[in-house]
């Protein structure tokens, strides 16, 4: 079987068509939970775990549902990037995810139901309380008690959604690569730490107006002001020139700062914002194919063929799979 695709594919634990199996296997890698799936069940889990949290890639190949009881000592955070979910909490509240665009977070102490529809995948980071509820308290300096009261539902096209989305997935790559982070401790560490970052700032809690204070003293504040032109403006024709000018520096510096901060070019970072637009989008509306031009140029891409390849390079699908997804 071809497994390319798969994330963490170097980290399997099991692929299975048998529903105790699976049951099983999420139990001992996240928490004990009761399962129920259609017929044509074919479940993959792929896991590493790694110092402070851990990663995994599920998928279930058929409709499935959980019944997940409160952990008390971790929490979870699904981001779905294929198919889609729809989650119960055990206060009442609903979510519902869909590729690359939503995901939920699961509480500690809350009983959580969660439906996938057949060709749902997600990354799942399972992070322990101590952990967690340590960082953000370094983090806003003060102590924190009892769990950090995440959303349910959380975006993951906005700007922090992205970069949380990107972050876990650049560490499953990494994870993935020969010669790559898994074999540098130091980098990994940093990186994981990065992630629960992400987590915090992405994912509306009851920490997050404290934590804007953090953000504010970690970021330059010229390239705070030019990322929030690019997210503004991002359906006008931007040039490095004006973007300098919004940050008040040279287009050398511009470009130096982007490097050092985000680790790629302003017109990238651009680009990055552009084709997530288009996504939304797309999954929103269900945009027709012959429609799919419009979208596109209405957000600055006027070339199908490279734009094809940009997207599916950034999404792992064609504009036109979303679509009919959507």
């Amino acid at each position: 079987m071809d497994d390319r695709r798969y994330t963490l594919r170097h980290f399997p634990v099991l692929t299975t068509s048998s529903v105790d199996e699976a049951r099983a296997a999420v139990t001992d890698v996240y928490l004990p939970h009761a399962l129920r799936a259609e017929s044509g069940l074919k479940m993959r889990l792929n896991a590493a775990r790694q110092r402070r949290f851990t990663l995994g890639f599920l998928a279930y190949g058929a409709h499935a549902e959980l019944g997940m009881p409160p952990t008390e000592t971790t929490y979870h955070i699904n981001l779905t990037t294929r198919g889609k979910t729809f989650a119960e909490r055990g206060d009442g509240s609903r979510a519902a995810t869909a590729a690359r665009a939503s995901g939920v977070a699961l509480l500690p102490d809350q009983f959580n139901t969660v439906r996938w529809t057949e060709d749902a995948e997600q990354l799942i980071l399972k992070i322990p309380r101590t952990r967690l509820e340590s960082h953000v308290a370094d983090l806003v300096g003060r102590p924190v008690h009892g769990p950090i009261d995440f959303a349910f539902g959380f975006s993951t096209v906005t700007a922090r959604g992205r970069s949380l989305l990107a972050s876990v997935e650049f560490l499953a790559g990494e994870l993935d690569r020969p010669g790559g982070i898994a074999d540098t401790p130091l980098a990994r560490e940093h990186l994981e730490v990065f992630v629960m970052t992400q987590v915090l700032l992405a994912v509306p809690n009851s920490y997050s107006d404290l934590l804007e204070g953090y953000v504010a003293r970690a970021r330059p504040p010229r390239l705070q002001a030019v990322l929030t032109h690019m997210e503004t403006h991002a359906d006008q024709p931007l040039t490095p020139g004006e973007l300098a000018r919004v940050g008040c520096m040279s287009v050398r510096s511009l470009h130096a700062t982007f490097q050092h901060e985000l680790g790629l070019s302003p017109m990238a970072h651009l680009r990055r914002i552009r084709l997530d637009r288009v996504h939304a989008e797309l999954l929103r509306a269900g945009h027709a194919d012959e429609r799919i031009g419009d979208v596109a140029m209405r957000w600055g891409f006027f070339h199908p063929s490279r734009f094809a390849r940009q997207y599916q390079d950034r999404f792992g699908e064609l504009p036109s799979d979303t679509a009919r997804r959507a």
